[in-house]
């Protein structure tokens, strides 16, 4: 069944290189902003930072009945692993964050969620002959596949992200976070989709989507969009509607039957108002998405006639 998720970070503090839009909010409060959000069922909670008190977590997520879409590892630190830490090259900071993924996953299984979701934001590099290419790809899958086999029943997720705050990360786009799951080779080690993501590396979401299924590898998604220039993260369908009404096509073919994360940035709006614009506008483009007959689709697939196809699709609004 679809259920709509919120990334906890940003039902806190909110901030840029530049300007600081919302103050911090405590445990409490972000699980208790999160639960007055129409159509909100649940939240993506980020490790360590949502993790001090586990059993007031566990207190909290029933009070407000939310579940728990996934756990978000954050691979990247202030003060830790400063040049990666999957594909770190030092053999200590390899260690260092298996042991604290291990720990991730058990806590997670403990509130009762199956799923790790982790953004190699700092594996990559910023210039050229600053990586050992070799070292890293090596390294990095060999620090998930450890993980990985601590826990069969756990799924991690790969969030690719094709910058930032690297130049280039190492794992940039679909196609990468495939090759990347299938040379770990592990059932439980695939992808999340974060559709603004695959906008900035120049994908059709839906077409990366179906590639991933194909595989077996599509575990997760994340919606917000962009301008195909930066990962702004903003409302869905705020600049690329008709790729929002083909991704959530191709997904009911697929299948695709579980939770979605709002990874939205609220700067200087009111949080909740946000949220609620999110689900509202998401619902919206899954509802046009629906108009469309599959039969006519199909058929129009066929004949490959895009002047058919835009007078067709513009018909159904």
């Amino acid at each position: 069944m679809t259920q709509f998720a919120i990334i906890t970070s940003f039902l806190g503090a909110i901030r840029n290189r530049y300007i600081n839009y919302q103050d911090e909010r405590s445990l409490e409060g972000k699980l208790s902003l999160a639960a007055g959000v129409n159509d909100i069922a649940g939240v993506e909670l980020c490790y360590p930072q949502d993790f001090g008190d586990p059993e007031l977590l566990k207190k909290l997520l029933q009070q407000h009945r939310l579940g728990v879409s996934a756990v978000n590892f954050r691979s990247r630190r202030t003060g830790q692993w400063m040049r990666g830490s999957f594909s770190s090259h030092l053999a200590n900071e390899r260690l260092d964050v298996v042991d604290d993924l291990k720990k991730a996953m058990d806590a997670a299984v403990d509130i009762g969620c199956n799923r790790i979701t982790t953004c190699p934001l700092n594996e990559g590099h910023d210039y050229v002959f600053e990586m050992d290419y070799f070292q890293a790809y090596d390294s990095f899958e060999q620090t998930i596949a450890e993980a990985a086999a601590h826990r069969p029943n756990v799924r991690i997720c790969i969030e690719y992200k094709w910058n930032d705050p690297r130049a280039r990360c190492l794992i940039g786009n679909a196609g990468e976070a495939l090759a990347f799951c299938m040379r770990v080779g592990l059932p439980n080690v695939g992808v999340t989709l974060d559709i603004g993501h695959a906008i900035q590396a120049g994908e059709r979401a839906a077409q990366s989507a179906v590639m991933l299924a194909r595989a077996n590898r599509l575990f997760y998604v994340h919606l917000n969009d962009n301008d195909k220039i930066w990962d702004w993260d903003m409302l869905p369908g705020a600049y690329n509607f008709w790729d929002f009404i083909e991704f959530f096509y191709y997904l009911r073919k697929i299948g695709y039957q579980d939770w979605f994360a709002f990874d939205v940035f609220p700067k200087e709006t009111d949080i909740a108002e946000t949220f609620r614009a999110a689900t509202s506008i998401t619902l919206k483009l899954m509802e046009i998405s629906e108009r469309l007959d599959p039969d006519q689709i199909e058929a129009m697939l066929k004949r490959r006639n895009p002047v058919e196809s835009m007078l067709y699709l513009y018909s159904k609004l």
